[in-house]
């Protein structure tokens, strides 16, 4: 089955380049990181290999390990680690009658990544222009997308039929992130997103990455961290998608019908968060932000939104507190607001009935409900948000997955184990959590054949940020138990996306020889209009997805294909390669993670005081 299965997939994986049968991290490796290589070969015995220097030397030699046929990729697979190679320079793998391409063993080889990934953001932002200078070149620069943006509420009959009243005014919410390949702007999914820069902050708070003037915005040069003024301009979209105190909107409360028009009632609304603001109709592929005529509104509140806003401002005034007290008591108040309104209206579900944007319905929000009192606990230290922390089930709940928007109870964990001021027990207790998902997450890449801490052969929609936000999971272990299994975990997770993976593909614009094109996007639209630029370097494909063959692309491929070869580089297959903020996040956390723990051997060592991990500075 796996060999036909093989052969049904080299037909349709649309890989650019025929993918070899060695498959390593295109990007190359760090001198003291895991140093491992993949090769698809039906052999039952091991295979010789040869590592060559740039002079024709040999630098190691060995026996590929057999891990035998693997369900995810449909390859008979052969491993190989050279880890104890760590001299500087260029090498080549000989094996099974091939040779590889040339790689790289250097320092900082994904500083470039980091810097790429991190302006990504920059290059989704809504209501300012992009500019050449920052963006990298002429090519990717652009008009303003939606500025101003003042939204009204949705009103009107929506496709079940629900008829919604709207609301009584108008709302500024310019700036912000565009979401992926659409251009709305959600705030489930900006929640995650946002979180994760902010994380990425605290997690290296003692040598914070990204300090001012090193990375390409306009905001550099102006004395505060460049990873914070990205981060901030989402903050501030967040806390503009707040209903006013007082107003009152028609709203789903209770239990509702599986068909048929919604049942609204009038609630006082004031504090809860809009789920999203995105065009009446879907805009057609290509378009500009700026070329964009729909009607832009505003969705009616969500409880699941209400709470990724208390929780991301919450995170935000522990984080500005010094830095800008102004703006940190800004966003507590909103945070305080936000949560205030959830406890009050706790079962308002996103409304999914309505085209021209994604849904991002979640049935459940126990989830949010614990992130966001892990928050605010955090940054109050209120004896009265503990007692309530310790009353939810999901506090003391194992991990089984790595978050994403619609389950985020991993991120109030992540942030009860490094937020400075948490109780000792409850910092203790999150990060023994952390560490016991860790060893599971290690444990299932020993069943992977390609090696990585994931062994499902359900590969989702953005299966590739679900591999690298197990990746941060696997860093903040690494940080506190000083153990190098960890970080070999995380180099793991960004080897699969830069290359060893079986169609050798790096799925990271601009990174690898064989690096993704084409992503599902309105503006970076090159296959869909010649006028109409590629990507920029940095941007990460949502990858393999073998669960929702959903566009016209996919489907050809339902039944034919093992699940990591599932995938495209085509941009009108949106279940395969959109791109996404809460997909580039983890991307630029494990980038830059592995960068700043470069000089320490077993990763982010935890620090005396216990609240804070240590790094070398960041010299970009």
């Amino acid at each position: 089955m796996i060999r036909r299965l093989l052969l049904l997939a080299a037909a349709v994986s649309g890989s650019a380049v025929a993918a070899p049968s060695v498959h390593f991290d295109q990007l190359g490796f760090q001198p003291n990181a895991a140093k491992r290589a993949i090769v698809a070969n039906p052999a039952p015995s091991p295979l010789p290999w040869v590592l060559i220097d740039a002079q024709g030397k040999v630098a190691a030699r060995g026996v590929t390990a057999v891990f035998g046929d693997d369900r995810a990729s449909g390859d008979h697979v052969h491993r190989i680690d050279f880890s104890t190679v760590q001299a500087p320079g260029r090498y080549t793998l000989q094996v099974a009658g091939e040779t590889s391409r040339p790689f790289a063993i250097a320092p900082a080889v994904f500083r470039p990544l980091a810097g790429a990934a991190l302006n990504y953001f920059y290059q989704t932002r809504a209501g300012t222009p992009i500019e050449a200078h920052f963006a990298g070149g002429a090519t990717w620069a652009r008009a303003a997308g939606h500025r101003p943006e003042v939204a009204a509420c949705f009103s009107g009959a929506d496709e079940r039929g629900t008829v919604w009243p709207g609301c009584s005014a108008k709302k500024d919410v310019t700036g912000g992130w565009y979401d992926a390949g659409d251009q709305g702007k959600y705030v489930v999914n900006g929640g995650i997103a946002l979180w994760t820069l902010l994380n990425l902050y605290e997690a290296l708070a003692d040598h914070p990455p990204f300090p001012d003037g090193t990375a390409a915005l306009p905001e550099a040069g102006n004395g505060a961290n460049d990873l914070l003024d990205e981060a901030r301009w989402e903050m501030r979209f967040m806390l503009a998608m707040q209903v006013p105190d007082g107003e009152r909107m028609a709203l789903p409360t209770g239990p509702q019908p599986a068909t048929g028009p919604l049942r609204l009632t009038q609630v006082d609304a004031g504090g809860m968060a809009f789920h999203k603001v995105a065009d009446r109709n879907w805009t057609k592929l290509p378009t500009a932000p700026a070329a964009d005529t729909e009607e832009r509104l505003l969705y009616p509140p969500s409880t699941a939104a209400t709470l990724n806003l208390a929780a991301t401002a919450a995170q935000g005034a522990r984080i500005w507190r010094t830095i800008d007290p102004a703006f940190a008591a800004r966003c507590l108040a909103a945070a305080t607001r936000a949560y205030d309104a959830a406890l009050r209206h706790p079962g308002i579900l996103a409304a999914q009935a309505f085209t021209g944007s994604g849904g991002y319905g979640d049935q459940q929000v126990a989830d949010e409900f614990y992130w966001a009192t892990a928050e605010l606990y955090a940054t109050t230290q209120s004896p009265e948000l503990l007692n309530r922390l310790r009353a939810i089930p999901l506090h003391r709940a194992p991990i089984t997955e790595a978050p994403n928007w619609g389950s985020v109870a991993a991120l109030g964990t992540m942030t009860l184990a490094i937020a400075p001021g948490v109780a000792p027990a409850e910092q203790a207790a999150a990060r023994s959590t952390l560490v016991a998902a860790a060893d599971r997450f290690l444990a299932e890449g020993q069943r992977s054949g390609y090696q990585i801490p994931f062994a499902s052969t359900a590969y989702a929609w953005g299966s590739n940020a679900v591999i690298l936000n197990r990746g941060i999971i696997l860093g903040l272990a690494a940080r506190f138990t000083g153990e190098a299994r960890y970080r070999n975990g995380v180099v793991d997770t960004a080897d699969y996306v830069l290359g060893r993976n079986p169609l050798g593909q790096s799925y990271v614009t601009g990174f690898g020889w064989n690096a993704m094109h084409n992503p599902h996007h309105r503006f970076w639209a090159h296959q869909f209009d010649a006028a109409m630029p590629g990507p920029p370097p940095g941007v990460l494909s949502g990858g393999p997805n073998n669960t929702a063959f959903s566009d016209e692309v996919a489907r050809t491929l339902k039944g034919r294909c093992a699940p990591q070869r599932c995938w495209r580089d085509d941009a009108r297959a949106f279940a395969l390669n959109e791109v996404a903020i809460n997909w580039n996040a983890p991307l630029l956390w494990v980038a830059t993670w592995l960068d700043a723990s470069e000089k320490t051997a077993s990763g982010v060592g935890a620090s005396p005081a216990g609240t804070r991990g240590s790094a070398r500075p960041d010299p970009r």
